[in-house]
């Protein structure tokens, strides 16, 4: 039986890269440097997701355009704070921050492909 290939999900990737960067803040250490740097790197992690299914269900093209240049601009807040975190961190969790940080980095380089995509088709 041949299969047939598993079709890209940017909805699940973005949600997925959400739930990995809530799984990675529970295990880092809380102090008062951390503590902001977590809750922001939490709330712009998490709008990517949220803002892409805002996309999804835009109203015209501009309303799309717009949601999508919004993920890209989420995706490279948090590759601040996981820069951030990665200097006030001890060596054991940077491995995982740079991990992170390459999937923020990707998605980034995804939303710009999508904006300057539908930028030139409206």
């Amino acid at each position: 039986m041949i299969q047939k290939p598993k079709r890209y999900d940017l909805e699940e990737r973005t949600a997925l890269f959400g739930e990995k960067v809530i799984a990675l803040c529970r295990k880092l250490k809380r102090s008062v440097i951390t503590d902001p740097l977590i809750n922001q790197l939490v709330r712009s992690a998490t709008s990517v997701g949220a803002n892409y299914m805002e996309a999804n269900g835009a109203s015209s093209k501009r309303d799309f355009t717009n949601k999508i240049f919004i993920c890209k601009k989420e995706c490279q807040e948090s590759k601040h704070w996981l820069r951030m975190l990665a200097s006030s961190e001890s060596a054991h969790n940077r491995d995982e921050l740079r991990n992170v940080w390459r999937e923020a980095q990707e998605l980034t380089l995804i939303f710009q492909k999508i904006a300057s995509s539908a930028r030139k088709s409206v």
